[in-house]
């Protein structure tokens, strides 16, 4: 019996909701605290961000990050320049209070929690079936399922994302927000709110293709290494640390190709129709290289980093808690009976 509690005492769909739910929490609420250190400097060397709203992803979570300005008053507050992660933490905390360091994290919360939830759950019930069909020697299978969960949650969320930033950016009621979409779905058709999918794709189904693969690897192999039948908490938290850090280094480039995607999104909304025109995921890497080399393909890498491996632990150690916990309470319950 493996910790995903595969057997006898399976744990049921709506347990494993439950764990990712729980999972998806706590990370929003010990991770917030980076991003909001990570925006806050992004918007320093890069001040035209100020205004817009992004969103953040470590291939686990997803959420919207208003820099400054947006309707829920996320980031409206300077705090003068910081020399770093560490200044900066200081100075927020000094200056605008501890409070601060949460800015955001209601948004963060209404699209991670369902993402998160249809992730984990699509990928557990892929991976079981996979195994079932496959058998469990196959090393290719979390790959296959985390790639696949990856594309489901990200089509499943896309309009909701879509929704949300533009609600925040533009600070519109409801009323107006509904006539937006409604006028926008008649003009350009239902496809159109799943604008910006092929670069959070292009990112995110990789990443979560690499991530999937090294934690079960480094899982079974320190497993393996300590002599124990099923991954403790260290276990989990240091093979989803290791897993997370790795696909946030390989995937970097296709980030920095989102990000300048999204960009072009929202400069395309003052200008008129007939002027747009959309780069290519291929023609933007070429501008980014001729223009910074290919170490601009890796800027941000510091940052991404800092936030992307804590979040990754964080999350799937969690989420193997609840799971082990709901296996041990199933074991108990048919013992007792």
């Amino acid at each position: 019996m493996d910790s995903k509690g595969n057997g006898l005492y399976k744990i049921t769909t709506s347990q494993q909701v439950i764990s990712s739910c729980c999972g998806s929490v706590i990370t929003s609420l010990l991770v917030t605290p980076l991003d909001v250190v990570k925006v806050r400097l992004q918007v320093q060397s890069n001040p035209s961000l100020k205004g817009k709203s992004f969103l953040e992803s470590d291939g686990l979570t997803d959420h919207v990050c208003v820099y400054e300005n947006g309707s829920s008053g996320t980031y409206h507050k300077a705090s003068g320049r910081f020399n770093g992660m560490r200044d900066a933490f200081v100075k927020i905390v000094q200056r605008e209070g501890v409070k601060t360091l949460w800015s955001g994290l209601p948004t963060s919360l209404a699209v991670s929690v369902p993402t998160t939830v249809i992730y984990f759950t699509c990928y557990d019930q892929l991976r079981d079936a996979f195994i079932s069909t496959l058998g469990e020697d196959n090393d290719y299978i979390p790959l296959i399922a985390g790639g696949i969960a990856r594309l489901v949650s990200a089509t499943v969320i896309s309009p909701v994302e879509l929704i949300r930033t533009r609600l925040q950016s533009r600070r519109l009621t409801y009323k107006q927000l509904h006539s937006c979409i409604s006028n926008k779905v008649t003009k350009d058709g239902w496809l159109s709110l799943w604008k910006g999918w092929g670069p959070t794709v292009l990112r995110d189904v990789p990443f979560s293709a690499f991530y999937w693969y090294n934690y079960e690897y480094f899982k079974k192999t320190l497993c393996k290494k300590l002599g124990k039948h099923e991954a403790t908490f260290l276990i989990t938290f240091s093979s989803g640390a290791a897993a997370g850090s790795i696909a946030a280094l390989l995937t970097l480039p296709f980030d920095v190709v989102k990000t300048h995607k999204q960009t072009e999104i929202w400069a395309s909304e003052t200008t008129p129709t007939s002027q747009q025109r959309h780069a290519s995921v291929w023609e933007i890497m070429k501008r980014i290289v001729a223009e910074h080399g290919f170490t601009g393909l890796y800027a941000g890498i510091g940052p991404r980093l800092t936030k992307v491996a804590p979040a990754c632990a964080i999350m799937i150690s969690s989420y193997e808690y609840g799971k082990s916990f709901f296996h041990r309470l199933n074991k108990e319950k048919d013992m007792n009976h």
